[in-house]
């Protein structure tokens, strides 16, 4: 018997249909010799830093660094119930091994990791190493599972990768919230993110509009142009000259010019083109991804990989035709001739997973029951797959150069000699969705019958007003292709992998920037808020710098491979953190009080922002903490007693105050104590502490 494991519920039931497990047991199938149960994603995470020492659930600058001897784990509230189903199973004494049948990739492996440390299992482990959901695919996976030691590399990497987030996040995040008295969130890949947006921002917003002019000749209908004429005398005073005058080709230059057909989709370039053409976030192209996978229409789409193994040549012909027949009747496809399918075979460009192709289950698949953002992606992915195999596109460009008045003008001519590929490419420029000749690419070439040396008398000139563009703000298209490539310039030619985040997390650290409300989608652009802008401001360099983050990541894509040590690259993040502190340091005390804008009375014991008083309480001023202190308890209410603003400030300094006017109804006179408050995140306990039993001098009440 063995126990097969998966990340979700949909990919079980998969897997269960293909091995044989049919009986339906509470979170789990049973089949006669195996059983197959999910994880529901992350059931498990690293827990917050009160869990070590309840010291740090106040947020003190002192207490810094926190750096976990042992890392704890904690299972969500809301996965308890699937954990002991699954803690239960891999300790069964009739489960001879356990197979790893989460996503194949660094995040499926924590995921599994995390589930098998907790339950305390010993059972032996075998890795599913799958690229799509179809029955054969998951058949032939299982014939070729590998132990999984051949993986400690990848899982090394994984933990890795969560405990460097962690710990910048945690230490970070509290540093410089405690320093500045509002809470500041830092993130090790989406801070360098940030950093991006602002940078773009302030090249948009500086940016000086310049005025410049063109002078245009009318050749006999052919325009010609001399550009960027930045002094408006200078080109009245060219247009006036040319006016009426003659002009002479001087030179005809005709290239011909090959654009090879794309590469098939990564997971980026899936994103991009997703928000390109229909205006997709990263997290929902990702979301319609998976979701196609799991219904077995598309192989595995967190890849980085552009290119399919040379073994899957005939497969990706069947798909091919395939997709020709599926969406022939709507467009946009006619019976193509024979693909080139070895222009996306390359052995050498394949890690773990290849590029992300439609699976054969598409001629059975009722398009109309997908959901929209579905539809979209699958199309985009199909039109793509065919577009990778078609012959080039080729082009004639032709420039001519004429000269009026010792001036140069000159006019550029594309004629498409042919469409190839470009043809599929028109599907997203169609209302109608269908492959079609473009008409302005089969217009007769107008510039087939000038001659050097050919005069044209007589010629009209005229001037036209320009203003020179502003970069563009970031969308999410371009955002990733900076974060893709982000640190290019730093590294060798030869580092084989750059950039901020993995194919697979970038549209996540998107969503948080968003969430956290440092950067906002104004359309589709993605603009930092004043607080990203902020943030960025008061931060060091190096915890910004995208360079440092993406040498990281190269360095975690190196211990995949076993060229580094878990040791090293966490040695690394704690310098890191150290460093940060150092700085932190130095931060003078003018510098921390700028978010200051009233008077505060403390800072929260929850999250370490700024506590102000209100009219009926003294409350966080970080909207996404319920902290709070009410002047009226029911608790104190019986001692006939309210908090006042000092109590409150000595309650937030210390977590005590000493309180000399109590009340005891029951003794009928006052006394003196000591109150102590409690605060979690839920509530505000208080008890009293008597370190004298003297009664206060008021004496008994009348």
């Amino acid at each position: 018997m063995y126990l097969v494991i998966t990340e979700k519920p949909s990919v079980a039931r998969s897997i269960a249909d293909v091995i044989g497990a049919q009986k339906r047991e509470d979170g789990y199938l049973e089949g006669k010799d195996c059983i197959v149960s999910w994880c529901l994603g992350h059931l498990a995470e690293y827990v917050a830093p009160d869990a070590y020492d309840e010291k740090f659930s106040r947020w003190n600058y002192e207490d810094l660094p926190i750096i976990p001897q042992e890392w704890k784990l904690a299972v969500s509230k809301d996965k308890k119930d699937q954990f002991y189903v699954l803690k239960k199973l891999l300790n069964r004494p009739d489960i001879d091994y356990v197979v790893n049948a989460c996503d194949a990739g660094r995040e499926g492996e924590l995921i599994f990791k995390r589930v098998y440390d907790l339950s305390r299992s010993r059972k032996p482990v075998k890795r599913l190493w799958i690229s799509s959901m179809e029955d054969e695919a998951i058949r032939e996976g299982f014939s070729q599972m590998k132990d999984a030691s051949a993986y400690e590399n990848l899982a090394d990497a994984a933990v890795c990768r969560a405990q460097a987030d962690w710990l910048v996040g945690m230490n970070a995040t509290r540093a410089y919230t405690s320093k500045y008295y509002k809470k500041l969130t830092v993130g090790r890949v989406q801070t360098p993110t940030l950093a991006m947006l602002v940078d773009r921002d302030r090249a948009v917003s500086s940016f000086q509009k310049e005025k410049y002019f063109n002078v245009e000749l009318d050749l006999d209908g052919l325009q010609v142009e001399r550009q960027k004429i930045f002094d408006e005398k200078e080109a009245e005073k060219l247009r006036v000259l040319c006016q009426g005058s003659d002009a002479v080709v001087e030179e005809i230059r005709s290239t011909d010019k090959t654009v090879r057909p794309p590469k098939l989709y990564d997971l980026t370039t899936l994103q991009r083109e997703a928000n390109r053409h229909y205006g997709m976030t990263a997290q929902q192209t990702l979301n319609a991804a998976q979701s196609l996978y799991e219904q077995k229409l598309l192989t595995y789409p967190r890849t980085d990989s552009q290119y399919l193994t040379e073994d899957m040549v005939v497969t990706a012909g069947n798909v091919i035709r395939r997709i020709h027949e599926k969406y022939q009747l709507t467009g946009p496809f006619d019976q193509p001739e024979k693909p080139n399918v070895k222009l996306v075979l390359n052995n050498k460009k394949v890690s773990d997973h290849h590029a992300i192709i439609p699976t054969v289950e598409l001629t059975d698949c009722d398009l109309s029951q997908l959901k929209d953002w579905e539809q979209k992606v699958l199309f985009l992915i199909c039109v793509r797959m065919v577009e990778a195999t078609e012959k080039d596109h080729i082009f004639t460009e032709t420039d001519i150069t004429v000269k009026c008045q010792n001036e140069l003008f000159s006019a550029k001519k594309k004629v498409v000699k042919q469409t190839g590929w470009k043809l599929y490419e028109e599907c997203f420029k169609n209302k109608d969705g269908l492959a079609m000749e473009n008409p302005e690419n089969v217009e007769t070439d107008r510039f087939s019958n000038l001659t050097p040396g050919q005069i044209f008398y007589n010629v009209a000139a005229d001037k036209s007003e320009h203003l020179t563009s502003p970069p563009k703000q970031y969308s999410e298209d371009t955002l990733l292709a900076a974060m893709e490539t982000a640190g290019n310039k730093e590294f060798d030619e030869d580092t084989e992998k750059k950039g901020l985040g993995t194919p697979a997390t970038r549209a996540g650290i998107i969503e948080k920037l968003v969430h956290s409300q440092y950067a906002v989608r104004k359309g589709k652009q993605i603009i930092p808020t004043e607080d990203g802008k902020v943030l960025i401001e008061i931060l060091p360099d190096f915890l910004k710098s995208a360079s440092m983050t993406a040498e990281w990541e190269n360095q975690l894509l190196d211990m995949e491979k076993g060229k580094i040590t878990p040791d090293t690259f966490m040695t690394g993040i704690k310098n890191m953190i150290t460093m940060m502190l150092n700085g932190c340091d130095t931060i003078p005390e003018e510098e921390t009080r700028r978010f200051q804008t009233r008077e505060s009375i403390g800072t929260c014991p929850i999250c370490g922002s700024l506590v102000y008083e209100g009219k009926k309480n003294f409350y966080c001023s970080n909207r996404g903490c319920r902290f709070a202190l009410w002047k009226e308890t029911k608790y104190l209410e019986r001692m006939l007693k309210t908090i006042d603003k000092c109590m409150a400030a000595e309650l937030l300094k210390s977590g005590k105050v000493r309180v000399k006017d109590l009340y005891s109804a029951k003794k009928n006179m006052y006394f003196e104590a000591d109150l102590i408050m409690d605060a979690s995140e839920d509530r505000v306990n208080f008890s009293l502490d008597f370190p004298s039993k003297k009664p206060s001098g008021k004496g008994k009440k009348k």
